[in-house]
């Protein structure tokens, strides 16, 4: 007997590594120190020393049961993307900028390839955040999980110059709620989308002319990242008095997060457009306007406060960074919570 017959492959392992390090080398940032395959991944502080008080912000997250639709189709390559936008979405929120990220995988069976494909998709949204991919873990773990099943969870560090932490404590009655359009569902509400819709591939592979595309494909469109646009908005000036990351909870949950006693987020549901797949996911579901609210971003991933008069110049820089805004409503006087209209 041996470990190989007891389930752990750990050449397959040493496979993995040699398979994503072409993907892990994309992501490299200056401050980087040493390689890939050490205990622990290094980063230099150096770059932070011109900031009068450096402040560290971290996010960790996964992708859910999101995970189940990779598996039915077998498509692995996009939610690394996910699990990345999860984490640096948080950071970016709270005015950071990612620095870096690890990854851990586990799996019933370590299958290389696939194992490649995963981490594939964590580079690429590094990339997009412009954090460099400094570790991870890969964990077989067969009797635990099914051998063609893995769970993916991520950790990330961030950085800001305490002064220009976003707290929601500078939100104030009269400014202005910007939003910036998702790319559908992201990353939230995954068990109850697989209860709506039949999960097997050839419901998946359901073409729907409301969508363009089919089921599967419009479901499993990776979750955006916010970070190049929220930088942009810094960097034209404009002081965010506060960030909502739109996640689990939707908007019932996450817009009073950024708001103090006193402010309630008033946001008209006609100011912006729905995706088509949430008004689907809906009526195939008879499920309550509240609830959808309650539970999806309906078309927003993250929601700014900003000061009237910063408006048109946040909006600019949303649009440079290749996003979408929309004035979607305001900050009034009353109860802290958010209404929708």
């Amino acid at each position: 007997m041996d470990y190989k017959n007891a389930g752990v492959d750990i050449e397959a392992g040493y496979r993995s590594v040699e398979l994503i390090k072409q993907h892990v080398a994309k992501t490299m940032r200056p401050e980087v120190l040493g390689g890939l395959g050490g205990f622990s991944g290094a980063f230099s502080m150096k770059a932070f020393q011109g900031m009068e008080e450096p402040t560290l912000v971290s996010g960790t997250d996964g992708v859910g049961t999101k995970l189940k639709l990779a598996f039915l189709m077998d498509q692995h390559d996009t939610v690394g993307i996910d699990c990345v936008a999860m984490c640096v979405n948080d950071i970016a929120c709270a005015g950071g900028e990612p620095l870096f990220f690890l990854d851990y995988i586990a799996c019933g069976k370590n299958r290389p390839e696939k194992i490649a494909e995963i981490v594939k998709g964590v580079a690429e949204g590094c990339l997009q955040s412009g954090a460099a991919l400094i570790g991870g873990e890969t964990a077989e773990m067969p009797g635990f999980y099914p051998e063609d099943e893995y769970d993916l969870a991520g950790f990330a560090v961030g950085i800001v110059d305490k002064k220009d932490l976003i707290t929601g404590e500078e939100v104030r009655e009269g400014d202005v709620l910007i939003g910036m359009a998702s790319s559908g569902v992201h990353s939230n509400g995954f068990s109850l989308i697989r209860k709506v819709f039949e999960m097997t591939r050839e419901s998946l592979d359901t073409y729907y002319e409301e969508l363009g595309t089919t089921l599967g494909k419009a479901l499993l469109a990776p979750t955006k990242i916010y970070v190049k646009a929220l930088k942009s908005v810094k960097e034209a000036g404009v002081r965010i008095h506060g960030c909502s990351h739109i996640t689990g909870g939707g908007f019932y949950e996450n817009v009073p997060r950024m708001l103090g006693e006193g402010k309630r987020a008033v946001i008209r549901k006609d100011s912006y457009p729905v995706p088509p797949v949430f008004r689907l996911l809906a009526k195939t579901g008879n499920i309550e306007e509240k609830i959808m609210y309650n539970t999806y971003n309906m078309g927003l991933g993250m929601v700014l406060a900003v000061s009237p008069e910063d408006a048109e110049k946040t909006m600019e820089a949303i649009r440079q960074a290749g996003e979408t805004p929309c004035i979607v409503g305001q900050v009034e006087a009353g109860e802290k919570g958010v209404t929708l209209c």
